[in-house]
């Protein structure tokens, strides 16, 4: 054995030499050798969470229970890249429209949001059920994708998310591979998407620290962070009759609507709720303190929405810098 690890060394460095006497650079030689050879996974991975708030179990406060009623909630500082409160960060649950985010950032990374889409008989608003959020699309509209991503976030409209996928897929089928292949990229592991929108399935799921890694990726984005923190919003649609009329949305979010007491000391920048029988009342959301620090902030599971902002509040006012 030793024998032969002596070879292969004198075989290595007669390689080497061979190399650098053909002319080719010893640099590029060992560059193409590591992109060859490197283990990628592990060195993205290392790379990749260089800027995350990383833990592998849940964060307690010092003088602060948390809701024990509550799926799960938890406090992530962007700047210090820490995990300031988590419970229950990976369970796996219902997330409703908080789906809707995921839904966002494959449509601002694999559309332009110019393109003008035709919505269909699937994505109508005529098709889904008298408790569903919807924006009023009907069949034969035409919008582009930002009306459309204006919708879907403010409004929370599940017939945007349809209009969406069947646009930027080619059918909703394909479009929850780009979804669950996103939340994979993003090392959202106990994230599963079957719907654009939400709705309840009972395979569709994620956990509270996935919602933070895809919230986390999507305010990266200038088109997301416009939608997110904007007061409303009216479209522009051409009906397939060809008749204009607009369409006016406003956040469903209660801080934006100042039907919710705002934290103190902190700026809502926005964010997204969600709610279904089986998910409860869900809320991600982004916000700053004085000194510009920003927080992304998760609750899942609130029995109603008062609960859901009573708690958010008291979740955002464990902030280190805001005490």
């Amino acid at each position: 054995m030793k024998y032969t690890g002596k070879k292969t060394s004198l075989i290595l460095c007669a390689a080497g030499i061979s190399l650098l006497i053909s002319g080719c650079g010893a640099g590029s030689a060992v560059t193409s050798f590591e992109k060859e050879n490197y283990n990628k996974s592990i060195y993205e991975a290392e790379l990749f969470a260089e800027d995350l708030c990383v833990t592998d179990s849940d964060v307690s406060i010092s003088g602060f229970e948390g809701d024990s009623s509550l799926h799960a909630e938890g406090l992530f500082d962007l700047t210090d890249h820490t995990v300031e409160y988590g419970y229950n960060l990976f369970e796996r649950l219902y997330p409703a429209s908080t789906t809707k985010i995921l839904t966002a950032l494959v449509a601002i990374k694999n559309s332009d949001m110019d393109d003008v889409v035709t919505v269909s008989r699937n994505a109508a608003a005529s098709s889904f059920g008298w408790e569903d959020q919807v924006c009023g699309l009907q069949e034969g509209d035409q919008l582009t994708m930002r009306d459309l991503l204006y919708g879907l976030l403010l409004w929370s409209g599940n017939d945007n998310a349809v209009a969406i996928a069947e646009h930027v897929g080619g059918d909703v089928n394909t479009f929850m591979e780009m979804v669950n292949d996103q939340a994979a990229e993003l090392m959202a592991t106990g994230t599963h998407f079957v719907t654009p929108n939400g709705l309840h399935d009972p395979d569709h799921y994620t956990t509270a620290y996935d919602l933070y890694l895809i919230f986390n990726e999507c305010i990266k984005h200038e088109e997301f962070m416009d939608i997110i923190s904007a007061s409303s919003y009216t479209a522009n649609v051409t009906g397939a009759d060809g008749t204009a009329r607009q369409l006016t949305w406003e956040p469903t979010n209660y801080y934006a609507r100042g039907a919710a007491a705002l934290p103190e000391g902190a700026t809502v920048i926005g964010g997204k709720t969600g709610y279904t029988g089986d998910a409860g009342d869900c809320l991600v959301l982004l916000c700053e303190n004085g000194s510009g620090d920003q927080y992304i902030s998760i609750v899942m599971g609130a029995a109603d929405k008062p609960t859901l902002y009573e708690d958010m509040t008291a979740l955002i006012d464990q902030i280190p810098s805001l005490e």
